[in-house]
């Protein structure tokens, strides 16, 4: 009779300890470890004719159908929107959710990524784009695990998608104030990293639509500095970007008519900065936002902003799972057949009542009556 391999015969043959054996082949990567560690680990295994142990389940016990959601922030109402329409629809299917929230930390997004192969879930939603340094370990996962991204139209990804041109919404934006007569205006930001590229994009649409009216030079950008998205994110992040841009801005560009926040959460805060400064909207400046939240509905607020149908995105990324999980379980022929899904649907701008004509700037900052 043939000797057991055990996970001491592996670590010998390995070179590596036994507890690293462990974790590689049960895919517990607390520790993270070398792609040549976890290659040499499982190329002994193989050598050898490991047998990997049965795991006892309880007797009637029911897999869980679980679904996970990638989500780099939970404190904007956009991610919670997504999620909104995830989980109606995977509440309709009989899913859980298991959320990962990355807080757009690298080592936080390997992390819960390693930890798929251990959770096995029936299916993974990104709500935004992968970091491009894990988009292979995703492209490997979509391979055994449906995975549907929600993410901009403009990267080039080999995964289903819910895609969104992130540069259109831009120019609707510009679109609009131009079309008021806003001929200086300013554009307020987050971090314009290479990792949150959808941001440049909105920048970028902006910014070629004025140019297309041959306004180049007229937008001031103002964007946070890198290292707010190092800091975890707190529930008033983006709005004390909006608020904070906009006092700096005022001091030092009087003469512009217009402000507009890459979302509503950050127009939500240029909106109190101006209402301090005493600055009218929209009499003495154009607000606007992007995304459509709910706060933005409110009589209140009544701002000016993009809708682009996120609660739907999310449920579409799910039905996009529910499709392919179909489609495995159910092999034409006995072959699985290989589809790309990719939904889009076309921003729709809302006016409310923070966009107006421009006020001459000496007619501008007149007291506001209480």
């Amino acid at each position: 009779m043939k000797k057991k391999v055990t996970s001491t015969d592996i670590a010998r043959a390995a070179g590596v300890s036994q507890s690293t054996v462990s974790m590689v082949l049960n895919k517990k990567y607390n520790v993270s470890f070398s792609k040549k560690t976890i290659e040499k680990v499982e190329a002994a295994a193989k050598e050898l004719g490991y047998i990997p142990p049965k795991r006892k389940t309880r007797k009637g016990a029911k897999k869980e159908k679980l679904l996970v959601v990638f989500c780099s922030n939970l404190t904007n109402p956009y991610y919670v929107m997504l999620l909104q329409g995830i989980e109606m629809r995977a509440k309709e299917q009989g899913f859980g959710l298991f959320v990962c929230n990355t807080q757009r930390d690298l080592k936080m997004e390997e992390r819960y990524l390693k930890m798929m192969w251990e959770l096995r879930p029936l299916g993974i939603i990104y709500t935004c784009n992968p970091s491009r340094c894990f988009m292979e370990l995703v492209r490997d996962l979509a391979q055994r695990i449906p995975v549907a991204v929600i993410n901009n139209q403009n990267e080039k990804m080999d995964v289903d998608a819910v895609e969104l041109d992130n540069s259109k919404l831009g120019r609707i934006m510009a679109a609009h104030l131009l079309e008021l007569g806003h001929q200086k205006a300013a554009y307020i930001a987050p971090p314009l990293t290479a990792r949150q590229k959808q941001r440049s994009k909105r920048v970028e649409g902006f910014l070629k639509e004025y140019e297309k009216a041959g306004l180049n030079g007229n937008v001031i950008i103002k964007a946070a500095k890198e290292e707010i998205d190092l800091n975890v994110a707190h529930i008033d992040s983006e709005y004390k970007i909006g608020y904070d841009l906009t006092k700096e801005l005022l001091k030092e560009e009087p003469d512009i008519t217009a402000i507009a926040g890459l979302n509503d959460m950050i127009a939500f805060g240029i909106l109190d900065a101006l209402h301090e400064a005493r600055i009218r909207v929209p009499a003495d400046m154009s607000v606007m936002g992007c995304d459509n939240t709910l706060f933005a509905r409110m009589h209140k607020v009544d701002l000016t902003t993009i809708e682009h149908f996120v609660v739907f995105k999310g449920r579409d990324a799910c039905d996009i799972i529910m499709k392919k999980i179909s489609t495995h379980q159910s092999p034409y022929s006995g072959i699985t057949p290989i589809s790309t899904y990719h939904v889009e649907y076309e921003p729709k701008l809302i006016i409310r009542g923070t966009t107006s004509y421009p006020r001459e700037p000496s007619k501008r900052g007149k007291k506001i009556k209480n």
